[in-house]
């Protein structure tokens, strides 16, 4: 097997989320405040209103009314437009001027004394991304109950191969760390992974669970998210190290399963997109949630460049009656009409939430469909 070992990355500048406070134009935290909140600007159409939780300590945000949420270059991409990957030079340029910037570096307020000493890594290219989580999934192994729960939902096992889901490891994180440096992968901006007080490099310890890898359209892993076992809320979440010392936080992304086609259907998180690929063949594409639709504009674009016209929705049939959920999907409709997409929405019997759920129900005890019927 022929690996190729990413270049050297470069040593980058670390920053918190109180040294971007002034730069987007967002108010500083009274004195001795750790977390307060602000507007958010996605959802707050009322001036009174606060709903986004700023976290100086974890140097995270988000909003419980309409979910959008991230870390520190995150934050800097929601209020100023710029790109998420270019967030990092940006700020760069800004707290820096001397550096040669055309921007003015404003005026900061010092930051809060209790504030800890957890940095946030920038997210490392895509390329290394998919070549440290391939290696690293390729040392774990899937629980019986897990395979169990795939085949369940309507995987075969040349299904759980292909897609590669594996369970989460509870314990030698540290271990299996240790030996992806040693064969040359990289860990840093890898969300995920994080050092130690000790300084030695592990990777997240998260519930037990079923690890689900989220692919661009060219199959590549961009991150990783998880299915807990034995929880009722929040059941779906992403691998994210963020909060952790060198850690980096998980994004937004979307995840394509299947041949880019002409005609997509649009549905909610990753899981349900290989569930419903695998038995129909149809290709799908999957959003963190009906409100989360950050990288969903690039994507569509990427698809459209490669023959996509049209995209039907199908999200869980609760949306209808869940106001949060249909005012995602305005936003959704609205950006399709923007691109030039033709688009539609698939129901189905409300008796079943998901349509993976309802096409399962009937495929059961019949012989799956070739690819494309």
């Amino acid at each position: 097997m022929v690996r190729i070992i990413p270049p050297r990355q470069k040593t980058m500048e670390r920053f918190h989320i109180i040294d971007i406070i002034g730069l987007i134009g967002a108010p500083y935290p009274q004195n001795g405040q750790s977390s307060y909140y602000i507007k958010c600007p996605c959802c707050d159409d009322d001036p009174k209103k606060r709903h986004l939780n700023i976290n100086l300590k974890k140097d995270v945000f988000r909003c419980p009314r309409c979910g959008v949420s991230g870390g520190l270059f995150d934050l800097y991409s929601l209020y100023t437009g710029v790109p998420r990957d270019k967030a990092y030079k940006a700020i760069l340029r800004q707290l820096h001027p001397e550096a040669g910037n055309e921007y003015h570096q404003p005026q900061r307020t010092p930051p809060i004394q209790s504030i800890p000493q957890a940095t946030e890594y920038p997210l490392n290219d895509l390329e290394i991304r998919h070549a440290t989580y391939t290696a690293m999934l390729g040392m774990l192994s899937l629980a019986p109950d897990h395979r169990d729960n795939l085949l369940n939902r309507g995987l075969t096992d040349a299904d759980i191969l292909r897609l590669g889901y594996k369970s989460t490891p509870i314990a030698g994180m540290s271990t299996i760390a240790k030996q992806l440096l040693s064969d040359g992968y990289y860990l840093a901006g890898v969300p995920g992974f994080y050092r130690t007080n000790d300084g030695d490099w592990t990777f997240i310890h998260e519930q037990r669970g079923i690890l689900i890898p989220v692919r661009n359209k060219d199959g590549l892993i961009q991150g990783l998210q998880i299915r807990r076992d034995n929880v009722e809320k929040r059941k779906f979440r992403w691998v994210s190290s963020g909060d952790r010392q060198d850690g980096c936080r998980a994004e937004g992304w979307t995840h394509l399963a299947g041949e880019i086609t002409p005609v997509i259907i649009i549905t909610e998180g990753p899981m349900k997109a290989d569930v419903i690929n695998a038995l129909t063949g149809m290709t799908i594409l999957a959003v963190p949630g009906v409100n989360t639709l950050t990288h969903l504009k690039a994507a569509l674009a990427d698809l459209k460049a490669d023959g996509l016209q049209e995209v039907k929705t199908a999200f869980d049939m609760d949306y209808t009656t869940n106001q949060h959920v249909q005012n995602g999907l305005e936003n959704l409709f609205a950006l399709l009409d923007a691109n030039g997409f033709r688009y539609g929405t698939y129901l189905w019997d409300p008796r079943y939430k998901g349509l993976d759920d309802f096409i399962w129900e009937h495929c059961m005890g019949k012989q799956r469909p070739e690819k494309g019927e």
